[in-house]
């Protein structure tokens, strides 16, 4: 998975004024957890654009007085009117450790149902994986090429061994909905099926 750097300056105070006066000078304060204790710093609020403002998921490599710590976002508060973001925890990463993380569906090919009319409806945009770091994927992959009206594509479907989906096995993820519009499909085979018994009588 692709990493976000973000340069940071560690917190010497963590009180409500200090933590004001740094949001003021366009700062983001956060704080790191994982690790032997909770590391409290702040980063450029411009810093996050590229790891926040975004569909797609990345981890983060932060860089604090001259350390480096790979790790992802846990979770992000923003102000409720302007959207500003106030404050970030993140979550240090180990190689050998287990991590959960959302991972966006990306969707790969075109559905023959949609084609004829159908209405394709996308349940899950995000999978909730667990896995290594190493092994985290950047998107997972849905071929929707074989949805006809009336099927759906299940999470075990886009299982991988490098990572374990967490949701039901019975999770619809894509699936393809008849419409007012829709055209009947006719299955290749049928027709010749139905062509061979005529020909049969």
């Amino acid at each position: 998975m692709k990493s976000i750097t973000i340069k940071g300056s560690q917190r010497e105070s963590v009180g409500k004024v200090s933590t004001k006066a740094l949001r003021n000078a366009g700062k983001v304060p956060c704080v790191l957890y994982g690790g032997d204790k909770p590391l409290h710093f702040s980063a450029d609020e411009t810093a996050f654009k590229n790891l926040v403002y975004t569909a797609n998921v990345y981890t983060a490599m932060i860089e604090v007085e001259g350390a480096t710590y790979h790790a992802i976002l846990q979770d992000i508060q923003f102000h409720p009117v302007t959207d500003k973001i106030l404050h970030i925890d993140f979550y240090q990463l180990f190689d050998d450790k287990m991590v959960t993380m959302e991972i966006p569906v990306r969707l790969v090919g075109t559905s023959p149902g949609v084609i004829n009319g159908g209405s394709l409806r996308f349940a899950m945009r995000k999978l909730s994986v667990r896995a290594l770091p190493s092994d985290l994927p950047d998107f997972i992959n849905a071929d929707i090429s074989k949805l006809k009206i009336g099927s759906k594509l299940f999470v075990t479907e886009l299982a991988d061994e490098k990572f374990s989906i967490l949701h039901p096995e019975n999770s619809v993820v894509v699936q393809v909905r008849t419409s007012r519009s829709a055209v009947a499909a006719t299955d290749e085979d049928e027709d010749e099926d139905e062509a061979t018994e005529e020909a049969a009588e």
